[in-house]
Parts: structure tokens; C-alpha cells; sequence
């Protein structure tokens, strides 16, 4: 070997300044291992490395085993951009809303997470003003700027028939959440709020109340309409026939539930009962009932919907409808990813979350028969 070619050699093993390997062959400098420090040190090409990744089979096993174990060894994470552009493919998956309950948003990306960890999928989220003019061109431009795998859609944006054909035309996958079927089984997540909302009418009818009055959620909302029909329906069918007074539409937020039972707290006689279709309403009527020196559930009984978080750190601890919401964010993403409707060939199956009655300390029978 000539005195160049063993210089030449030695420069080819050595770290340059700019990062390199220590002896064991590791990158040294504390930087995130790249897809090309994995080829190197497998001594693969980067394309077997992106085959393993992608579990393609035109690989070796015994490579295969080796660019595993140095994935596992360096810690090396896959970049979802660059997978992306790579296999042009996204490796993103979005959450489209129009919701006033935060806690609502935040347990379905949990769930959506859930779903996706350890998949390579990474979610990003679409805030949008279903309003506006520029509603369903925003939501175009989000889905081709991110160039997205797929899209979850939450009521009540999942109920506009326009954004579905968009994100057709588009060619990009989306899973509805919503509490009616609006769309082929693959593509919908439904809870049967007609039905929980019944039981709760009939839970506080078998109480002894007859004066019950119900927030409902705001008329843009299928699932306000849903659990408004289940609750007066229930409610029919046992012969109470509730009057308009006692049918308040509220905003699914706080406030407007303060508003509402301002109203219907005013009333001579007083609802015993109130039914507030989302568990933030409820805590609105909590708030009101105590400025006016009344006890729940001795002078009020209050029913809630979703059993977030805060229907239990209220005092007395609030019973509600349990909507298994993180489950439902976990089914739309595994829906996505093409983990849920069973093997390839088979028919999508409906996939229905069924909520029901939780028993706590605001209800009980009315002091006096209604």
C-alpha cells in the first residue's frame, strides 16, 4: 500500500469535525442518529435500511436482524417528513375540530395517540371555524400542505356532508365521529346517544321526579338533537310530558349552562330535576344552585353526559353518561392505520361505543312528590 492509499484509509475511518463514530462505532457527538449512520454502521445501503423500516421482504433476515438490532442499539427514530416525501406517503395523521369542550378534544387525541404509538404515525391537529367562508378550502389546504395519511373528523364538523366530499376528491382517508351512521362502516365511529339519553330519564323518573327540565346542546350539534329525543322520549313513555319551559338549548359550555339554569331555577315551582347534555352545562347549573343557597341533590337533583374529569371533582360528585371518548379517538386512528375492521377482503364492521348511566351523589328522590 502506498504511503497516499494509507492515509486516504485512515481518513475513512476517522471522525471528521463535523460528527462522526467513537471506536464502538456509535455516533459520538450527542446528536440524533441519522438513517445514514445506520447504513453505515450495518454496512448496508440506506435503502436496505429504509426496506427494514418499511418491513419490506426483500430483505435478508440475518441483515434484517442486524439493522434491527443497531435501530434498537442508537435509538434511531424514522422522521415522519422524510418518510413521507421518501415513499410519497404520508406519515401524518390530522384531527380536524370545531369543539368548545376542551377536555372533549384532549381525551380523543389521547386516544388517537394511544392508537398510534410505536407506529411511526405522528398526529397533528386542525382547529377550524366551521362558519367561516373559508371552512372547507382551509381544511383542503391543511390536508395537501401536510399531506396527510388520513383525517379524524369530530362532530359537528363530522356531519357536513361537503367536507366528506372534499376529503374525497382529495383522495385522503377520514373516519367520522359522530352519534348517528352518516357514512360506510369503515369510515364512522358512532355512540348511541339516543339511547344513553334514555337512560337517564328514566333513571331520574324512577326517582320519583316529574318536574324535570333538560339543557340541551346547541341545535347545530346531531348529537344535541339525539339526546334531546332520547330524553323526552323516555320521559313520554312513562308519561311525562315535559313543557317548553323546561327545554333550554345551551352551548355544551359552562357558561351557557350558568345561563340556562339561571332561567329555569327562576321558575315557580322549581324543576327538582335538570338533565344538562354535557357535563360542562351541569357544572354551569352546580355553580347556580349554590349562589341561590340550594343543595344538590336535596333541593336539585342534576344529571350530566360524557363523565369527563370534572364530573367527579365536583361536590356532590356528579352522575353522568359515561362516553367512552379517549376509545373513540383510539378507534378512529386504529381505523387509519387499518387495525380494526379485521383482515384484508372482509367487510368493515359498524363500530359502535355504547355509553351508559354512571351513579354518583347528585340525585336522589324529590322532597316533596312533584
Amino acid at each position: 500500500m502506498t504511503k497516499s492509499s494509507a492515509r486516504a484509509a485512515r481518513r475513512k475511518s476517522e471522525p471528521t469535525s463535523r460528527g462522526g463514530q467513537d471506536r464502538s462505532g456509535a455516533p459520538y457527538d450527542g446528536r440524533r442518529p441519522t438513517i445514514n449512520d445506520i447504513a453505515r454502521l450495518a454496512d448496508v445501503s440506506k435503502k436496505t435500511v429504509s426496506r427494514v423500516i418499511n418491513e419490506s421482504p426483500a430483505v435478508r433476515p440475518e441483515t434484517r436482524a442486524k439493522v434491527v438490532s443497531l435501530i434498537k442499539q442508537f435509538g434511531y427514530m424514522p422522521d415522519p417528513q422524510a418518510r413521507g416525501l421518501a415513499f410519497r406517503k404520508s406519515f401524518l395523521i390530522g384531527l380536524v375540530y370545531d369543539n368548545p369542550n376542551a377536555q372533549y378534544i384532549v381525551n380523543i387525541q389521547e386516544g388517537a395517540l394511544d392508537a398510534m404509538r410505536g407506529s411511526g404515525y405522528e398526529l397533528v391537529v386542525h382547529p377550524c371555524d366551521r362558519k367561516s367562508a373559508d371552512f372547507i378550502p382551509g381544511v383542503r389546504h391543511f390536508v395537501e400542505r401536510q399531506k396527510l395519511r388520513g383525517v379524524i373528523l369530530l362532530p359537528p364538523i363530522a356531519e357536513n356532508p361537503k367536507l366528506a366530499r372534499a376529503l374525497d376528491e382529495l383522495g385522503c382517508d377520514y373516519v367520522r365521529i359522530a352519534s348517528v351512521h352518516l357514512d360506510e362502516h369503515a369510515r364512522m365511529i358512532v355512540s348511541n346517544d339516543r339511547r344513553a339519553a334514555a337512560e337517564a330519564a328514566r333513571y331520574l323518573e324512577s326517582l320519583g321526579h316529574r318536574r324535570i327540565a333538560i339543557i340541551t346542546g346547541p341545535d347545530a350539534y346531531r348529537s344535541a338533537h339525539e339526546r334531546r329525543a332520547g330524553f323526552l322520549t323516555a320521559l313520554e313513555e312513562r308519561g311525562v310530558k315535559l313543557p317548553a319551559a323546561m327545554i333550554m338549548e345551551g352551548g355544551y359550555t359552562f357558561e351557557s349552562g350558568v345561563t340556562c339554569a339561571e332561567t329555569l331555577l327562576a321558575q315557580k315551582p322549581r324543576p327538582t330535576a335538570i338533565f344538562a347534555a354535557n357535563d360542562e352545562m351541569a357544572a354551569g347549573i352546580y355553580r347556580v344552585a349554590y349562589r341561590m343557597g340550594l343543595t344538590i341533590p336535596g333541593d336539585l337533583s342534576v344529571v350530566g353526559y360524557d363523565d369527563s374529569p370534572v364530573a367527579s371533582r365536583l361536590w356532590p360528585s356528579l352522575t353522568t353518561i359515561r362516553l367512552p371518548i379517549r376509545d373513540m379517538g383510539k378507534l378512529a386512528a386504529s381505523k387509519l392505520l387499518g387495525e380494526s375492521d379485521g383482515p384484508a377482503g372482509t367487510p368493515a364492521q359498524p363500530t359502535i361505543v355504547e355509553a351508559h348511566l354512571v351513579v354518583r351523589d347528585s340525585c336522589q328522590s324529590p322532597r316533596q312528590p312533584a
